[in-house]
């Protein structure tokens, strides 16, 4: 793989950290503020409603401008929204500044997927998105559990402010690892736009998105309130759990890239949404058991994130038959779509915990991940009857 792509897997390290490191603040950040655990949630849909409406707008609206120079401006923007948020006084404030910050995600990760499909040949395509990915569930592993470790002993500011530090980081190493000449996509008229939004191909693989990974949300958002509250783990036992449960996401994602360039995107999201909808069942049922619990996370993060590469270059390709100018806007609402997901799932989840309780959340979650699989195999009939059919088996 290219070392540029290294770059980029670094970049995304610093912009997953801020994104779900959250989720094991939110006890912390929720008894600090006087909010409740639902509300403190909302830290994370409004997080991802900024990307949601970052990555298809402004990825449009930047069209012109040099990869590498959008890139650069998007770390720094960043980073410093999540200086905003170190020193936010209240709750207002810290909501603002997830959303600001969550803006600038959306367009990271639309560039960063379609820059790694030109870095590497056609078949290496899913695997080149693992890899920026990685960033992501290397994150997990250590970015989460660490920046949870410190927000629960030094206060969830000190958090965003080692953030603010990976945020730098990310943009030297982007500034020097990234060539400046790096291909630029002919500027996507207002026809390719429309050709994108009206596809029922892509639309279809938008709404598979947000459904299937964003039923997880229903869950992993309020993971860390679960395993205090209903398992009974102290605050550093859960901090261990979501470092275990990071591993094997890094694991799980890396997995992910690989079957889809072997079978597929069709196949591969069946067979990933399937054990996803397996393992959040199964957490539904052990979690009065500590250890058992702790054995189902480990077990559930290797199908978390997994869908992600294969949903990713499954857009990219599709977008490349129907509409080959517009693949960056493409991409970019698939971020969206992404976190369309995530902010969905969060407030979902925010909500079944107020009506129903915490140990509800995981079966709620697998039951919107099957939806997803059904959506999945309508998908893969839908290219089979395309004049260009995307490998869907």
């Amino acid at each position: 793989m290219p070392l540029a792509l290294w770059a980029l897997t670094i970049s995304a390290f610093a912009v997953g950290t801020t994104e779900f490191v959250i989720v094991g603040l939110l006890p912390t950040i929720a008894a600090d503020l006087g909010v409740s655990i639902p509300s403190a949630g909302l830290l994370v849909s409004l997080y991802a409603l900024g990307v949601t409406i970052g990555a298809p707008v402004l990825t449009a609206m930047a069209d012109r401008v040099p990869r590498k120079t959008l890139l650069l401006l998007l770390l720094a923007l960043f980073t410093l929204g999540n200086a905003y948020a170190a020193f936010a006084p209240d709750y207002g404030s810290l909501v603002a500044a997830r959303f600001i910050t969550g803006l600038a995600h959306g367009v990271f990760f639309a560039i960063a997927s379609t820059i790694a499909t030109d870095l590497v040949e056609p078949e290496k395509e899913s695997s080149a998105i693992a890899l920026v990915f990685l960033g992501l569930t290397v994150a997990l592993v250590t970015g989460v559990p660490l920046g949870t470790f410190i927000g629960q002993n030094f206060g969830w500011q000190s958090t965003f402010l080692g953030v603010v530090a990976l945020g730098v980081i990310g943009f030297i190493a982007s500034a020097i690892l990234l060539p400046a000449n790096l291909t630029k996509t002919a500027s996507a008229g207002i026809k390719a736009q429309l050709q994108v939004l009206t596809s029922p191909r892509l639309l279809l693989v938008y709404l598979i998105t947000a459904v299937g990974y964003g039923g997880n949300f229903i869950a992993f958002t309020f993971l860390a309130p679960m395993l205090n509250e209903v398992t009974g783990l102290s605050a550093g036992a859960v901090s261990l759990v979501l470092l275990l449960y990071g591993a094997s996401v890094a694991v799980g994602n890396i997995a992910g890239g690989k079957l889809a360039d072997r079978i597929g995107p069709v196949a591969s999201l069946t067979v990933i949404f399937a054990g996803l909808a397996i393992s959040l069942v199964a957490l539904g049922a052990f979690l009065t058991h500590p250890i058992a619990a702790i054995a189902v996370a480990a077990f559930w993060g290797g199908f978390a994130f997994a869908n992600v590469p294969p949903l990713q270059s499954y857009v990219v390709q599709i977008a490349r038959e129907v509409s080959p100018g517009a693949v960056d806007v493409a991409s970019g609402l698939n971020i969206g779509a992404f976190n369309l997901g995530i902010a969905g799932g969060a407030w979902a989840g925010g909500l079944v915990v107020e009506g129903i309780g915490l140990a509800a959340a995981p079966y709620i979650a697998a039951g919107v991940v099957v939806v997803g699989i059904v959506l999945v195999r309508l998908s893969g009939r839908l290219n089979a009857t395309a004049p260009q059919a995307v490998a869907a088996e």
